[in-house]
């Protein structure tokens, strides 16, 4: 069975032992230990250890935790050896992703395209000399499964038992992290070896006390990174492995792929459609912006997720230029499709942009929607073109053509 890991998350970034010591002082003098013996025991609890005498050691590696990260960077396999043998406390060293250990660290092989033969060997030689395979729910190969070029250390993972269908620190399934980056390959790789594109049935998340975190085509529909051919790529292989997804609604799936033959069939059966408004679609928002699809039409999608070609087949068949989505309880939303497209990174929607403008979407609608990732409860108000403005990542492309057409259109209602 693998060492309990300690969980330093909560320590003080410059901890050190003098202030520890204090801090069981404290507690003595508070009456909240009946011996300074105790009120140590106390404050390693506290702090996510099982013993004081785990946190000194703790405490005492840290300056040489940074030494081996950075053997770890240079490949320096000796020096890697050299400071566990020294140090053994040190495999436990919070330098990997999210606190967890160098395993999780050498795994991710971050600033090299793929690992190098010294890279695997260091993970090799930490996992056979204390490191646990499954430190952080299976942190190492969620590292490793963001990019399909790190194949060679998921290899070395799941031969010596990284779970293709662990959850990473208990909410986040391996297979999300390729769905995440967008990346078919390790996507491929995961699923071919034997990752849930469901993640699991729902009751079995309920029994653990957590939600359900959605299924592999969820998470994928619901990135924020936009490229349409990993996205198509990355779609086809989960539902080849027979993914499903909550927001698979009549269109949506299609439209977000540029499936122009489902479009043409659903529109044959009924024209409507594109009138329909999804009020289930949690999905829309970018590494910036928090504003979802929620209550809007296949025109929104289009627009979301640069579909120019479906955008204009919608439009012929009758959808509203200037639709608006839902709004929520709280007024926030009524967007029209323009706002999705004008507010990508690296001007990603400026096609979109250009048709819309193309057939006059109006530029002077105002509405309230949300505001940046970092900040949640942010509110914005007003037009598309300040919209756009909020968000640098939409690059000066579409800001400047949104800009010029507004004045147009100022001078043409003169």
């Amino acid at each position: 069975m693998p060492e309990q890991r300690p969980s330093a998350s909560h320590l003080p970034s410059k901890a050190n032992l003098r202030h520890l010591r204090n801090q069981a002082r404290d507690r003595l003098a508070n009456g909240d230990a009946p011996s300074l013996a105790m009120a140590l025991f106390q404050v390693a609890r506290h702090y996510g250890f099982p013993s004081w005498p785990k946190l000194r050691d703790h405490v005492l590696s840290l300056p040489f935790a940074e030494s081996l990260k950075e053997a770890i960077n240079l490949d320096d396999f000796a020096e890697v050896r050299h400071l566990l043998s020294k140090h053994p406390e040190l495999k436990h060293a919070p330098i990997g992703y999210g606190g967890d250990g160098p395993l999780t660290w050498a795994a991710e092989c971050r600033g090299t395209r793929e690992p190098s033969k010294a890279r695997l060997d260091i993970a090799d030689w930490l996992i056979n000399n204390g490191s646990d395979i499954h430190e952080g729910g299976d942190a190492p190969l969620m590292r490793a499964s963001l990019n399909g070029a790190r194949t060679p250390m998921m290899e070395l993972l799941v031969r010596h038992g990284a779970d293709v269908n662990a959850a990473w620190h208990g909410v986040y399934p391996i297979v999300f992290a390729p769905c995440e980056t967008l990346d078919p390959i390790a996507l491929d790789w995961l699923l071919r070896h034997g990752a849930d594109p469901n993640c699991g049935e729902v009751l079995e998340w309920q029994l653990k006390g957590r939600s359900h975190p959605g299924t592999a085509l969820d998470f994928v529909l619901g990135t924020y990174i936009r490229d349409k051919g990993a996205l198509n790529d990355s779609i086809k292989l989960i539902r080849d492995a027979r993914g499903s997804s909550q927001y698979d609604g009549p269109g949506v799936i299609a439209t977000i792929i540029g499936d122009a033959e489902e479009i043409e069939l659903l529109l044959r059966k009924d024209r409507s459609i594109v009138e329909r408004q999804y009020p289930s679609l949690n999905i829309g928002n970018t590494a910036g912006r928090m504003l979802t699809l929620k209550g809007a039409t296949l025109l929104h999608v289009a627009a979301e997720f640069g579909q120019v070609e479906i955008a204009k087949q919608l439009l012929e068949a009758g959808a509203d230029i200037d639709a608006r989505a839902a709004t929520d309880s709280h007024g926030l939303g009524g967007q029209t499709p323009i706002f999705h497209a004008a507010t990508q990174n690296h001007d990603f929607g400026i096609d979109v942009v250009r048709l819309l403008l193309s057939r006059r979407a109006d530029l002077t609608v105002r509405c309230q929607l949300p505001g940046y990732y970092e900040r949640p409860n942010e509110v914005f108000t007003g037009t598309v073109l300040d919209y756009a403005i909020m968000f640098p990542g939409s690059a000066n492309q579409t800001v400047d053509l949104l800009a010029r057409s507004n004045m147009s259109a100022i001078h043409r209602y003169r």
